[in-house]
């Protein structure tokens, strides 16, 4: 496969670099293509503006998701964004990789998403979910965090990890039509001995191992839903997003 890691942590030193080298090493000798956007160590400009644009639809008035688009036709976005759309359409698999940090991505890769994950390539025109712009690739989250296993449960401080990670992993990642592998977390990597987090590392290597095999997290298709956007009747919710069915409009 050909791998794309993208990663935000900005120290050299920290657990999740160790992560991410014990992956390049693990998945090079499986005999898989990596490319690696190391977001800190490129300076990647997280912030959407005006600039990422070579030429205006509407230059009186900025509407950025047009513009995207607009943009992506005439070959005229930044370079920097053009650079990384050309890794995500490469790559049969993508994989985020990050601490969490207040319930969600670090802001340099929610930027990262926001101008990479481009309209008119990755969604768009009706492109989403099972249509995306992305489709007939997987993906993967790949996080840290402080908290301690009991934390994310479904009764725990900060809840169940699958509600925390569902705006990242539905909103992100499934929308823009990948399948979605089940995250590999690794909890309290901050209170833990040296021990366990060499573990983490060996499990990490372990899923890196059944990739191929894996089965994707479910994340209802297009059709599912009708024409006012909500699940069909007699089709029953099966993610934590979509919950317990609200009651049908008579």
């Amino acid at each position: 496969m050909k791998v794309l890691i993208v990663f935000a942590h900005q120290e050299a030193q920290s657990f999740n670099a160790a992560l991410l080298a014990r992956s390049v090493a693990e998945l090079t000798a499986l005999g898989h293509t990596v490319r690696i956007s190391d977001l800190y160590a490129m300076r990647f400009n997280p912030v959407a503006t005006a600039e990422d644009f070579g030429a205006r639809r509407f230059p009186d008035r900025l509407q950025y998701d047009r513009e995207q688009k607009y943009n992506l036709q005439h070959g005229a976005l930044s370079s920097d964004i053009a650079a990384e759309i050309e890794k995500l359409l490469w790559c049969d698999l993508l994989i985020l990789q990050f601490p969490l940090w207040w319930f969600s991505v670090p802001a340099i890769m929610k930027g990262w998403i926001d101008r990479v994950f481009v309209n008119g390539a990755i969604y768009g025109s009706g492109r989403r979910y099972d249509t995306g712009g992305l489709n007939g690739r997987r993906a993967m989250v790949v996080t840290s965090t402080a908290a301690y296993p009991g934390m994310c449960a479904s009764d725990g401080l900060v809840g169940a990890l699958d509600v925390v990670l569902w705006p990242i992993q539905n909103g992100m990642l499934a929308y823009a039509g990948c399948k979605v592998l089940p995250p590999f977390v690794s909890y309290s990597v901050n209170f833990v001995d040296e021990a366990t987090r060499h573990r983490y590392l060996d499990d990490y290597a372990e899923r890196l191992r059944q990739l191929e095999t894996a089965e994707p997290l479910f994340f209802h298709p297009l059709a599912d839903f009708g024409e006012d956007w909500r699940l069909k009747p007699g089709i029953a919710a099966r993610t934590v997003g979509q919950g317990k069915p609200a009651a049908r409009r008579g």
